[in-house]
């Protein structure tokens, strides 16, 4: 495999091609991330496959822009015409994999499109099955005071020591999810920005209301159930670390979207689900390997015949 290549799209999209004779596919990345956070799966892909990953707008070295569904698809079009991409497959992790979903919708001859663990984060009680409402609205309150304070506390400038344990905790998170801590590193270091001559972690404090917004109104079910295109949606079954104090709050959520999903399934032949069973949704720095395998045989026809997978 060729050395990838950094290119900026119209000077404000940040992509970084993998080359490959293969069918393309862009690779698109979760919230709070960038493209250095998919290198592993692109380079697991990239032996069958012509990997371009991209910078979502507020991320890595990309431009800001307000954050819109419509302006996100528009960007990854501009992507798509630069590189001479008129069809390409595209596989996008966490929020990625919603933007995936959604391309999809709007690109009925997409060969394939691969959403892995893409389900927007809980926000209402009625999202919620098997659990007492009064109950679930204390916990998704909870989880709001949590998702504020993360926020409050990107809304500095950092200090070295500030970006130093930064770093210490991204290359302890990789060691847990038995991921290299120089991926780590890197997605929290291109996340850097210097303005005033002060270090900010970007996304900033803007985008990241916006995108909690964006997703929080976003029901991704309809649009599972009327693309046009094949869909695979890849589903991690346990928590994160982090997800274990609202382990309640998130089996409840699950259940309620699973059960959706499945009718959703019912309904549209093109649509697929598999769980990765044991996995969590750092399900790209835990198992990249089997990920690609998953992808691969969903997207290249070449590689056998399309995944069969059991519905949801």
């Amino acid at each position: 495999m060729s050395s990838p290549e950094e290119l900026t799209v119209d000077g404000d999209v940040a992509v970084r091609d993998f080359g490959g004779s293969g069918p393309p596919v862009l690779l698109l990345h979760g919230g709070g991330a960038n493209l250095v956070s998919m290198q592993v799966l692109a380079q697991e892909l990239a032996p069958q496959l012509r990997v371009v990953a991209v910078d979502l707008r507020g991320h890595g070295r990309s431009g800001d822009g307000p954050w819109e569904w419509d302006a996100v698809l528009g960007d990854l079009e501009r992507v798509c015409g630069r590189l001479d991409l008129p069809e390409p497959a595209v596989v996008g992790w966490s929020l990625g994999g919603m933007i995936a979903a959604l391309w999809a919708d709007r690109h009925p001859r997409c060969p394939a499109a691969v959403s892995l663990d893409g389900t927007p984060p809980p926000s209402r009680p009625d999202q919620c099955a098997g659990i007492d409402p009064a109950l679930a609205r204390a916990d998704l309150e909870r989880l709001d005071a949590a998702f504020s304070a993360m926020r409050d506390s990107m809304a500095r400038p950092l200090a070295p020591s500030d970006v130093e344990a930064a770093l210490d905790q991204h290359r302890a998170m990789a060691r847990r999810h038995g991921a290299p801590e120089e991926i780590a590193a890197g997605t929290f270091q291109r996340n850097l920005t210097t303005r005033d001559g002060q270090t900010w972690a970007r996304p900033l404090p803007p985008v990241v209301a916006a995108l909690q917004q964006a997703m929080a109104d976003l029901d991704v079910i309809p649009v599972y159930r009327r693309v046009k295109c094949p869909l695979l949606v890849v589903l991690a079954t346990d928590d994160l670390p982090e997800q274990q104090p609202f382990s309640q709050l998130y089996a409840a959520y699950r259940r309620g979207f699973e059960s959706r999903l499945a009718e959703a399934s019912e309904a549209n032949p093109r649509l697929r689900v598999v769980h990765v069973e044991g996995a969590s949704h750092a399900l790209v720095a835990e198992r990249p390997a089997e990920l690609a395998r998953l992808v691969t045989a969903f997207t290249v026809p070449a590689a056998g015949p399309r995944l069969r997978l059991d519905r949801a």
